[in-house]
């Protein structure tokens, strides 16, 4: 009786720190990439709209930029040539430059010694078919950003059937069923919002400079044929 008083006390403190010590263990550290994972198969068709979102904003936005490169100098040299009569030198000049604005001047001095509504036709058309040449993919962006918040919705939606599937089998709601299932299923819903906004930023970013692109196109061309216009012409 006096050994078990004596080893009741060592026994209940042992146990108490193989309590304390299960306590304090640290809670399992969850991975970004774990986090994806457990999104589901839908996660891939999102990563698939991901990469096709970011290459045709990078290539657009390269193209788009090298097609709004400064040319402030560009019509003043065309309109000094064109003064001195020197058409092959304006032409040239276009030539050189190989942008939008210059290849859509070039059809104008090609057409020069026509009536002045042919030269604007030439222009105008060369001007749609430049700024449909810088439009080009910028819609599937807009895409992206529409059916990527929904792909991963319905990843959600599926995800909350399948674990009221399991509660059903079971015949018990469990709060670990329950919420384990539920906050990976939500996974594909932030995953989705996330490559939504940023395509539609991407979009609209792309847009305005294809906008800024088109007044200086229009700007340029009215000065062109105001030039063309001018007494002595």
């Amino acid at each position: 009786m006096f050994l078990l008083q004596i080893d009741s006390p060592a026994l209940t403190s042992d146990t108490a720190q193989a309590a304390a010590a299960q306590v304090a263990q640290p809670a399992q550290e969850l991975h970004f990439i774990d986090l994806l994972i457990k999104g589901g198969w839908v996660m891939v068709p999102l990563a698939l709209l991901a990469f096709i979102g970011l290459v045709i904003f990078i290539e657009r936005y390269l193209t788009i930029r090298k097609a709004s490169r400064d040319e402030s100098n560009l019509m003043q040299q065309i309109r000094s040539h064109i003064l001195a009569g020197k058409l092959d030198s304006a032409i040239a000049v276009c030539r050189n430059n190989n942008t939008p604005l210059s290849r859509m001047l070039q059809k104008g001095l090609l057409r020069i010694g026509r009536p002045i509504k042919d030269i604007e036709g030439a222009i105008e058309n060369i001007g749609k078919l430049e700024v449909s040449k810088l439009e080009k993919n910028v819609g599937i962006l807009g895409i992206v950003a529409g059916i990527a918040p929904m792909l991963g919705f319905v990843g959600t939606i599926v995800g909350v059937i399948s674990i009221f599937h399991q509660v059903s089998l079971k015949g018990v709601i469990e709060i670990s069923t329950v919420s384990g299932g539920l906050y990976t299923k939500m996974i594909t819903s932030a995953t989705g919002l996330i490559i939504g906004i940023v395509a539609y930023v991407g979009y609209h970013i792309l847009n305005m400079m294809i906008e800024k692109i088109i007044l200086k196109m229009e700007t340029d061309a009215i000065e062109f044929i105001d030039l063309l216009e001018e007494p002595g012409r």
